[in-house]
């Protein structure tokens, strides 16, 4: 039997937290095992309960998903984040990036984009629902920079990963191996001497890598 994803819910909202545990439990590979009303209740319950992906509101009381995201990375750095929001700014998106999330989906999205989105971070993808994907690749990025350190194949890698395909569908889009992704992947770490996909992706943003 594959291996369900643990899932802990964290939104302020009682009614928001009860609907997306309704519609998230009828999914036979996501298993809901806690829920927190704010960001401090939310890092108390995941060092109960171990959870695989936090699915959590950015804005909060008492510790809001901004300052939550940096202290479960500085404390559980292997929880998979993945933030939910009403707001699409830019600069608000990227600072959460910054910060370490995995991924940031709109609450105007539909429930089956959302459950995209878990399966898509819990394979160690990232998501960026349509509407930040617009935010975020929007004209004014900062123009780039010629990289002279990466080859034309990491720079490929690089893309893909800031898109959020895992190994797996890049190496299909590459017709390599996922063995040489992963050494590719490994290569350009080294390079930029970037050690996270959050890093990753701030970088390829800041580079217009991607279109």
């Amino acid at each position: 039997m594959t291996k369900k994803i643990r899932v802990l819910l964290v939104d302020d909202h009682m009614l928001v937290l009860d609907g997306l545990q309704a519609r998230l439990e009828l999914e036979g590979n996501i298993d809901i095992i806690a829920t927190a009303s704010n960001g401090l209740d939310a890092l108390e319950r995941a060092k109960e309960t171990l959870p695989d992906l936090v699915l959590m509101d950015v804005s909060m009381p008492i510790l809001n998903g901004l300052e939550a995201t940096k202290r479960f990375k500085a404390e559980q750095p292997d929880v998979k984040i993945l933030m939910l929001s009403m707001h699409n700014d830019k600069e608000y998106i990227l600072s959460l990036i910054q910060s370490g999330a995995n991924g940031y989906v709109l609450k105007d999205v539909s429930s089956e984009e959302l459950v995209q989105a878990i399966n898509t971070v819990c394979q160690s993808g990232t998501y960026f629902s349509s509407g930040a994907s617009d935010s975020l690749f929007s004209p004014t990025s900062p123009s780039p920079k010629e990289n002279e350190d990466l080859t034309k194949r990491e720079t490929a890698v690089l893309k893909a990963l800031a898109a959020g395909l895992s190994n797996k569908e890049i190496a299909h889009s590459l017709d390599i191996s996922v063995r040489t992704v992963e050494t590719h992947r490994q290569n350009v770490k080294n390079k930029l001497d970037i050690h996270t996909s959050a890093g990753l992706i701030k970088y390829a943003l800041a580079k217009q890598l991607i279109d």
